[in-house]
């Protein structure tokens, strides 16, 4: 009986997200006849994984030091197996400028953006408003603030940004949002989301009711073509492996070119209200089966 140990929790700002997505994979996997061990994730992981030796590690964390590459690197050097992208791709796919430049280099599209401190950003914007303002390595819409006006300035000035915080502002892009998730390099479907209060933050991502997924979302057929590549495209760029999932935005007054990459999750969320599960059971694969194939499909970098 293969074991597998569920990498979950960590000290991220996605914590409780990640606990969430890690019970759900630990229970399918039980389920499906795996000997199963959850580990809330801390500084003593190296030696729990050598007490414990699984045959296979479900990484489960979301966020910085379970997604940007640092686990991905441990597991590789004590030859553990494990599910999702490797070293390069979760580094890479993290850090959202190295991608974004990526991106831009494939000919993908992505939207005007400049990288600066916080305190470069109250002292003079880089961009006049609408624009978005994100941490340059989170996920999960943590610390994103959208500037639409004057007076959202002025508000911006009050985040409690440490001075030397390096942050992506990005041009506003008005539409309607659409992910797509990528399983084994074969892009799965496209859901449109539209939260119920206009912005896609962490509380509509996780809390059920704050949001609605659309799937198939509803759109041209030549949309729904170029959004699938994107997202194929991206996974590649990065070099994913697994599964990843491509977030965007449509401007639908600009047809095909008013859509636009934000970014690629390598770790997408596996929680009851997430997308890569309603996807992947939308192409006839039950939850139970996705976190097998995960599973099954788990190696280390070479």
């Amino acid at each position: 009986m293969k074991h597998v140990a569920v990498l979950m929790g960590g000290w991220s700002a996605e914590r409780e997200v990640s606990l969430v997505s890690g019970r759900a994979c630990a229970a399918a996997l039980a389920e499906a006849g795996y000997r199963v061990t959850t580990v809330d994730v801390d500084r003593e992981l190296p030696r729990v994984l050598d007490r414990l030796r699984p045959d296979v590690v479900f990484n489960a964390l979301h966020g910085r030091m379970g997604e940007d590459g640092r686990v991905q690197g441990l597991l590789d050097l004590l030859g553990i197996p494990y599910t999702h992208s490797g070293v390069r791709a979760s580094a890479l796919a993290m850090h959202k400028p190295t991608a974004r430049t990526l991106f831009r280099a494939a000919g993908l599209p992505v939207a005007e953006g400049r990288v600066c401190t916080a305190e470069e950003l109250r002292r003079a914007p880089p961009l006049t408003p609408p624009f978005v303002v994100k941490p340059e390595d989170e996920g999960s819409s943590v610390g994103v603030v959208i500037v639409r006006d004057e007076a959202d300035l002025v508000r911006l000035a009050a985040e409690d940004w440490p001075a030397t915080r390096r942050l992506l502002v990005e041009r506003y892009v008005p539409g309607r949002e659409l992910t797509c998730a990528v399983l084994d390099d074969e892009p799965l479907a496209v859901t449109e989301i539209v939260a119920a209060d206009g912005f896609y933050d962490y509380a509509a991502k996780y809390v059920p009711g704050r949001s609605r997924h659309l799937l198939p979302a509803p759109l041209p057929a030549s949309v729904t073509r170029r959004v699938l590549e994107i997202a194929r495209e991206a996974h590649r760029v990065l070099g994913c492996r697994g599964v990843s999932r491509a977030d965007l935005r449509w401007d639908p007054d600009r047809g095909e070119e008013g859509l636009v990459l934000l970014e690629v999750n390598t770790q997408p969320g596996m929680t009851p209200t997430s997308l890569l599960p309603e996807q992947a059971a939308h192409r006839g694969l039950s939850f139970r089966d996705l976190v097998v194939r995960l599973v099954e499909m788990a190696r280390c970098d070479p």
